[in-house]
């Protein structure tokens, strides 16, 4: 009878165990390298950041240049200043993608002064390609942005999300297939906010986020449904008598929270709602309804109030 002591197997067992676990690692290489392209393109898309698509490339020949056809691009820095090798790397990776169309186009950094020439060439880059949704973040720089004006005439945008820059357009906005738009930190007058709305015939959703600068909002758009206005303050005239009338008999759903510093929220026309939710913080006064009557239709009201 042959004797084995505990453990004299054990090397030929952690052989056996490693190799198996090569064998399955390679059958899952080998299945992901059997998917075809557009799937690996769309798991590409789900990376944070274009750069994290980038460094899939080591894997296999394959992959070294497959994230060039990502349709999503996404460039981030957190710098507390943006630098000319962040600018030069973004410029470099264009140089060498080529999507057939872009679906996403996301840039967030600090802007500053003569870095102008960079974020408008990213523009017509993403312009060129078609881009559906197109977001552009400068937070919290002492400098704004200000847009050329092709970037107000164009037929590709469907989803736009916009914070800390300067609307200036000289003509008329056209963004003909628009269906929802974000601005944060903008400065709107009610002529800017009519132009847009008249300029965005599709626009279904439009969001304000501690925008300033206008006393009303007039959506007599039949396609606008929903409406955010979250926070609302005049850095320059903080504690100025603020009033903002909200005019919008079509809408069907309405959003207001955050920190409003206004005397006065009144609400005039919102007579097609089905669902509102108020959740704010009304730093000088209160929120008034002038001839608000609950519609038979509404759904959803949820209230937060916080003096």
């Amino acid at each position: 009878m042959e004797i084995v002591e505990e453990g004299q197997n054990q090397p030929k067992i952690e052989r056996k165990q490693r190799k198996s676990q090569k064998i399955i690692e390679k059958g899952e290489d080998d299945r992901i390298y059997s998917l075809p392209d557009c799937l690996l393109l769309e798991i590409l898309s789900r990376l944070p950041t274009t750069k994290h698509s980038i460094r899939t490339g080591i894997l296999s020949k394959r992959w070294n240049h497959l994230w060039t056809l990502v349709p999503t691009l996404i460039f981030i820095h957190y710098g507390s200043q943006t630098s000319p090798d962040f600018s030069l790397s973004v410029d470099k990776t264009l140089t060498q993608c080529r999507p057939l169309k872009l679906k996403k186009f996301q840039v967030c950094c600090r802007f500053s002064i003569g870095f102008e020439s960079h974020i408008n060439n990213w523009i017509r880059y993403a312009l060129r390609y078609n881009v559906e949704e197109f977001n552009l973040t400068l937070p919290k720089g002492k400098q704004k942005f200000l847009f050329d004006q092709f970037f107000f005439n164009n037929t590709c945008f469907i989803d736009l999300k916009l914070e800390d820059c300067v609307f200036t357009p000289t003509g008329a906005i056209s963004w003909k297939n628009l269906r929802s738009l974000c601005i944060s930190s903008g400065k709107l007058n009610e002529d800017l906010i009519e132009n847009i709305l008249s300029g965005s015939p599709v626009l279904e959703t439009l969001e304000l986020k501690f925008c300033n600068g206008f006393r009303r909002i007039n959506i007599t758009s039949k396609s606008v449904k929903k409406l955010v206005l979250s926070g609302y303050m005049d850095s320059h005239n903080p504690f100025d008598a603020h009033t903002i009338e909200i005019n919008a008999p079509n809408i069907l759903s309405l959003t207001i929270e955050g920190n409003l510093w206004l005397w006065n929220l009144l609400l005039l026309n919102v007579s097609s709602l089905a669902k509102v939710s108020l959740n704010y913080v009304n730093v000088l006064s209160r929120l008034q309804t002038k001839g608000f009557i609950v519609p038979s239709n509404m759904k959803f009201l949820v209230v937060t109030h916080k003096s």
